[in-house]
């Protein structure tokens, strides 16, 4: 292994064949001389921290991110990821680290927002709704106190499963109820039955089709932590089997239709209570991978990094403090809309997360035979199409998010850090 090294945690040439797997072997051997250990996760463990982490099918060249890792197995994070897939490109690797830490304390701000609500419904507004993402906050950040995905994966187990019930009771309660509580257009049923159509109507907006397009894009993409996921498994090389796992449990989940007007209180209390879960658990899954980019930074490969010092434990708590209470909180209250929010995050980071980087990664490790067999041949297209869709998200996409946002604080919105009701 040569002494080359990047702006990452360790850095190394490519391997191939046999190598990659006793370099493998030789970081768990050094990792597992630590007093923290980040390489121990199963490839069971993993397919719960995925499943945990997202609920629905990811794209269809995420495997790319593991074929790329696995020729480079001292990638610990997508902004490793990044500097490689770009040849090893600094400037990569630091627009890598901005666009991360900008999508993932976003989506923790995103949770608790959502967490917000969730307490809202739940308690009937009992509280100055400020006092509720506060109170996210301060649970997200006692729940992010583990270091190391290995513990978090078990949080997860529980995500999951409340998750599912959660779903299954959104169904039953459909089913009973006459209605849905807020209606086809706002007032069943008045405006008769809900229906669904494959096209949209006339009059819809370049920018609500659009915004519902970016809304479904950010649902398929969770690429960004894969690199991270992989890097913390005992054997990366069983990767394919926790997803697996995932697609089984995603076309499940999929099909089954969403069930989000419930018309009686009470059964809307049911379902959301155990919403509560996994809109923690995934929020703690973002603020885990942010705070080791930041955490390696502060402390680079000091024994204070892999070791219970109180110097270690101080840094990572004042990292998870400042990720959910000082920059997720303030986001979370100043969100005006949480679909529009969600088509921003989706255009501007999604786009090169879920799609760029891994069209890019296919073309790196697929040079000079690109169009070797039909079969190849097939790849390469659909990955041509991959890099498509990812422009045409960041271009068209990203200004439909922001014509969206605009006319949100044209409206009347909520106000920021505001004591109104925001309960679904």
């Amino acid at each position: 292994m040569s002494d080359n090294k990047g702006p990452g945690y360790i850095m190394g040439s490519e391997t191939n064949g046999t190598d990659k797997v006793d370099t493998i072997n030789a970081l768990v051997t050094a990792d597992h001389a630590n007093q923290i250990k980040l390489r121990t996760m199963s490839w069971q463990k993993t397919a719960c921290l995925l499943a945990g982490e997202q609920v629905c099918l990811a794209i269809m060249v995420q495997s790319w991110s593991l074929s790329y890792i696995m020729k480079h197995p001292l990638i610990m994070d997508i902004c490793d990821f990044g500097y490689y897939v770009f040849g090893q490109s600094k400037t990569a690797y630091i627009f890598s680290a901005f666009m991360m830490l900008s999508n993932n304390i976003l989506l923790v701000g995103f949770h608790v927002l959502t967490g917000a609500k969730v307490l809202n419904t739940l308690s009937n507004h009992s509280l100055c709704t400020a006092v509720f993402s506060i109170i996210t906050a301060l649970v997200g950040i006692l729940m992010s106190m583990p270091r190391t995905l290995q513990h978090i994966s078990f949080m997860s187990m529980v995500s999951s499963a409340c998750m599912g019930i959660a779903i299954i009771l959104f169904l039953v309660f459909a089913r009973i109820e006459d209605g849905p509580l807020h209606g086809y257009k706002g007032d069943y049923p008045t405006d008769g039955p809900v229906k669904t159509y494959a096209f949209p109507l006339p009059g819809t907006t370049w920018v609500a089709c659009l915004n519902a397009v970016l809304n479904i894009a950010y649902l398929w993409a969770s690429q960004i932590l894969f690199p991270t996921f992989i890097s913390e498994m005992e054997r990366p090389q069983d990767f394919p089997k926790a997803l697996a796992v995932l697609a089984g449990i995603s076309a499940i989940l999929f099909i089954v239709p969403s069930a989000i007007g419930l018309g009686v209180v009470s059964y809307k209390k049911s379902s959301f209570g155990f919403v509560i879960v996994p809109t923690l658990v995934i929020g703690v899954i973002y603020a885990n991978v942010t705070g080791k980019l930041i955490y390696a930074r502060i402390l680079g490969k000091s024994r204070h990094s892999h070791s219970h010092t109180v110097i270690g434990w101080s840094v990572w708590v004042a990292i998870m403090v400042g990720i959910w209470y000082v920059v997720g909180f303030v986001f979370a209250e100043i969100i005006p809309s949480m679909g529009d929010f969600l088509s921003l995050l989706s255009a501007a980071f999604d786009s090169f997360f879920a799609f760029i980087y891994f069209a890019v990664a296919y073309w790196r490790l697929n040079r000079g035979s690109l169009f070797n067999s039909v079969g190849k041949t097939a790849l390469t297209l659909l990955n041509v199409l991959v890099m498509m869709v990812g422009l045409f998200l960041l271009g068209p996409g990203l200004y439909a998010a922001v014509e969206a946002m605009i006319a949100d604080y044209s409206r009347s919105v909520t106000p920021a850090f505001t004591c109104a009701n925001i309960a679904f």
